[in-house]
């Protein structure tokens, strides 16, 4: 449905829902968290109309949401994280091109038995920014979250054309333990290759590249790195900020968002002059949400876990704040809820309802959750929306 015909249906008096939810981690991507609230909402009230609008904070999913809004998904091959051949996506639409990291060098892309926290790169990363310019798109932005590697960028910057040299002369190894034998870097083919390019990082990231709160020490244990690895790539990120240091003039190292996806933040801030904006916020922009909200009677969003983590500005109350401003009330959905009633409250959600509260155990509340969300659908219909339960068919 485009905006002319929800308009229209809200002139009429019609009931407009916009289902706007993050994915449940580990049990369904938002657009299935979407369909199947909708389901459930549309089960009582057939005549109230469901705008399904999936969102992401930058990580994964933020792809699928893209796709959700109408861009053109191009597939391509390119270098996995260890070197390995696979086939990853890239979205495009009028001139902004959308490169999921995860897509080519994320954790998922790695199997338990193999995980490469010193040799690990963002090559293929590269590859799919270098297919987006190449098409002819101007923007490019990097959804970083999810990354399996700790290169800084480097792997990233040499697919564009950079030209890292060990003290030898030769190219630079793949994967953050080479990085402290790099010497200099030519910075020439890439920077004509990339001239007119805008990049924008989605990430929620704040940490600084290197120290206790930098990219190997906070994020390398995810990627399988033990305590001597940590301080071999702690070593390695060092030697590269400094070398970038000096082939640019920038000192970035310290610079919020730094050390997001292994340093990935550091090296497009510095090399390719990136700007960081929080991915919750990307994806709200690319997928029109305000335009959305301003036409719905209610904005519904989620995620699996309401918990802490979610004060930080995560993706449910970035929905509920932009809600806020377009005067529409949200309510939550989530697997589980640990925040206190008065403080969804000061986040702008004004409910929120658990699988939790539908099935106790776990395990079976994540393998049923489509089926328990379609219920939590039905609750919403008849306690925000007023349909009467008896009209169930």
């Amino acid at each position: 449905m485009d905006g002319e015909e929800i308009a229209s249906q809200v002139r009429a008096g019609a009931t407009h829902v916009l289902i706007a939810p993050d994915k449940f981690k580990g049990s369904l991507p938002a657009d299935e968290v979407a369909d199947a609230i909708a389901s459930g909402i549309q089960r009582l009230g057939s005549h109230i109309e469901t705008d399904r609008c999936p969102v992401a904070d930058g990580g994964e999913g933020t792809l699928a949401a893209a796709k959700y809004a109408g861009f053109r998904m191009v597939r391509m091959e390119v270098m996995g994280p260890t070197g390995d051949r696979l086939t990853a996506e890239y979205g495009e639409r009028d001139g902004v091109a959308l490169v999921e990291l995860a897509q080519a060098a994320g954790l998922r892309r790695l199997t338990e038995s193999r995980p490469a926290p010193l040799t690990a790169s963002t090559f293929g990363v590269g590859q799919l920014v270098e297919a987006a310019i190449r098409a002819g798109n101007s923007t490019v932005v990097l959804a970083i979250g999810g990354s399996a590697s700790t290169d800084g960028g480097a792997g990233l910057v040499q697919a564009l054309g950079a030209n890292l040299l060990d003290a030898g002369g030769e190219s630079l190894r793949p994967g953050g333990q080479a990085l402290a034998e790099i010497d200099q870097i030519d910075l020439g083919q890439m920077r004509a290759r990339l001239k007119g390019v805008k990049f924008v990082v989605a990430s929620d990231v704040t940490n600084p590249l290197l120290g206790p709160e930098g990219a190997a020490a906070v994020f390398g244990p995810q990627k399988g790195a033990s305590q001597g690895d940590i301080e071999v790539l702690e070593s390695g990120l060092a030697r590269w900020a400094s070398v970038v240091a000096q082939a640019t003039g920038v000192d970035a190292a310290e610079w919020p968002g730094a050390g997001a996806a292994g340093g990935v933040g550091f090296g497009a801030m510095a090399l390719l002059r990136a700007s960081i904006v929080p991915g919750a916020d990307v994806v709200l922009e690319m997928v029109d949400f305000a335009e959305r909200a301003r036409v719905a009677s209610l904005v519904i969003t989620g995620e699996g876990s309401l918990d802490e983590q979610t004060l930080f500005g995560k993706t449910p109350v970035r929905v509920a704040s932009a809600a806020k401003e377009a005067g529409v009330p949200t309510v939550a959905v989530a697997g589980r809820c640990t925040i206190p009633v008065d403080g969804l409250i000061a986040l702008g959600i004004r409910r929120v309802y658990s699988l939790q509260a539908l099935e106790p155990d776990h395990a079976r509340s994540m393998a049923n959750a489509s089926h328990l969300l379609e219920r939590i659908g039905e609750q919403i219909a008849v306690t925000e929306l007023g349909i009467q339960a008896e009209l169930r068919t």
